[in-house]
């Protein structure tokens, strides 16, 4: 075992990691940690940073609520966090609908390029497991970037999508990540 850096035998406890010990970093996904503590046969599974000192620890029974945080939880804070906090939108521009950690998200925003930032800011809240794009827009800004001559932007010609972008398709997102600190 070694003492991890900054720490000694005098004056404290010191955190100790055993030599090849099996530890998970702060940005692994949660579904990472599961199975690495799966692949290793362990109940728990130490968090360190990058000097490898001890930040955390995270248990089988964190990763389970963290998959079974209530579909109504998920839902408020996609509202209040992602969509009016962060993006500045009222609550009912978008409709946010959540069964079992799958978030489906209809109405239209005025820019596309709105679009992949929401679907991304939404799979990051804890519980979601995936999110499903049905969200259209008022205007194509990602064809042709509004010019900008004398400090003035020159806006195109809007174009509004069916819902789901006109295209179909559902975005799936990564699952959430190890967080570590206090939540706002």
């Amino acid at each position: 075992m070694r003492t991890a850096p900054g720490r000694g035998d005098h004056g404290g406890v010191g955190v100790l990691v055993a030599d090849g010990a099996v530890v998970a970093e702060p940005g692994w996904h949660a579904v990472r940690a599961a199975r690495t503590m799966e692949r290793h046969k362990v109940k728990r599974l130490p968090v360190v940073d990058g000097d490898g000192r001890l930040i955390g620890v995270i248990s089988r029974s964190d990763l389970v609520r963290l998959f079974l945080r209530r579909d109504r939880e998920i839902q408020r804070e996609i509202l209040e966090d992602v969509i009016v906090r962060t993006l500045g939108l009222r609550p009912s521009a978008l409709a946010v609908e959540v069964a079992e950690g799958r978030v489906v998200l209809s109405g239209t925003v005025e820019h596309r390029s709105l679009i992949p930032v929401t679907v991304r800011l939404c799979g990051r809240v804890d519980g979601v497991v995936e999110v499903v794009n049905r969200l259209g827009f008022d205007r194509d800004d990602t064809l042709n970037p509004p010019a900008v001559r004398g400090g003035s932007a020159r806006s195109e010609a809007g174009v509004r999508t069916a819902p789901g972008g006109g295209h179909g398709l559902s975005s799936v997102l990564s699952p959430p990540r190890l967080r570590f600190g206090r939540r706002r």
